[in-house]
């Protein structure tokens, strides 16, 4: 039987984000269904079957994230952001002549775009995302979705000389609004944590959003501290995924 192909979501500007801007963002989860019980009462997401095991979540009818089905437990559960890109095959290359690794090839997922899953030179890992039918996020920057992503890196030179030269347009170009920056890991993190990316989701209130996550079987890894670009909180979900709760 095809696969059912969830309908619409266009990004902010009805077309596919420019290259370097994170995009879209998923979770590999075990367990889908209690995923969509911990975000649904979290974040008020209402949740549609999409590609294969995953589905997405909407917040007021738009499409703002994905939940995954794991296919190998020894997988980790865990949130990716996406970054955006024309060339998903070009920019994969790019990756792996500037000292990373591609750890899925680009992939194409049914009519709604090309997927790749790569790593930059200390081991963080990011997706690529090429636009088909799906540019990524309906809404963004607001209360319950996607907010921001920090890089917890070892090697703050090494980070910056790498993405730099990937996404220096969407960093430092002509009106260019960053949706990511870097920190070392011992600014939030224990030194043997590995380098990562860390998805972060608009809350209007961090101490009751705490509360909920802890009310759903969630936990606080790292509590409330002040960041340059608003109030952070490290959490986890019910199944051990990682996130942040951002209040600006």
């Amino acid at each position: 039987m095809a696969e059912k192909l969830p309908s619409g979501g266009a990004g902010p500007d009805g077309t596919a984000f420019p290259e370097g801007v994170p995009c879209w963002v998923d979770a590999q989860l075990p367990d889908v269904e209690a995923g969509r019980r911990f975000y649904g009462a979290l974040f008020g997401w209402t949740f549609e079957e999409a590609y294969g095991s995953s589905v997405w979540a909407r917040l007021d009818g738009e499409p703002v994230a994905a939940l995954v089905r794991k296919r190998d437990g020894r997988m980790p559960t865990v949130w990716t952001v996406y970054f955006a890109t024309p060339d998903a095959a070009a920019l994969a290359e790019g990756i792996r002549a500037a000292g990373g690794q591609v750890v899925i090839p680009p992939t194409p997922v049914g009519g709604l775009g090309t997927m790749a899953l790569t790593a930059d030179p200390e081991g963080a890992v990011f997706g690529l995302w090429q636009a088909g039918t799906h540019p990524g996020f309906a809404k963004r920057h607001e209360p319950g979705t996607f907010t921001w992503s920090e890089l917890y890196t070892r090697d703050t030179a090494v980070a910056d000389a790498f993405y730099t030269g990937l996404f220096h347009d969407a960093l430092f170009g002509p009106g260019a609004v960053p949706d990511f920056g870097r920190a070392p890991i011992e600014d939030v993190f224990p030194a043997e944590m590995p380098p990562h990316f860390l998805v972060h989701f608009g809350v209007e209130d961090a101490a009751a959003a705490i509360e909920a996550v802890g009310r759903l079987g969630g936990r606080v890894q790292v509590p409330p501290f002040e960041a340059s670009y608003g109030r952070v909180a490290v959490v986890t979900d019910n199944q051990g995924a990682s996130f942040a709760l951002l209040q600006r």
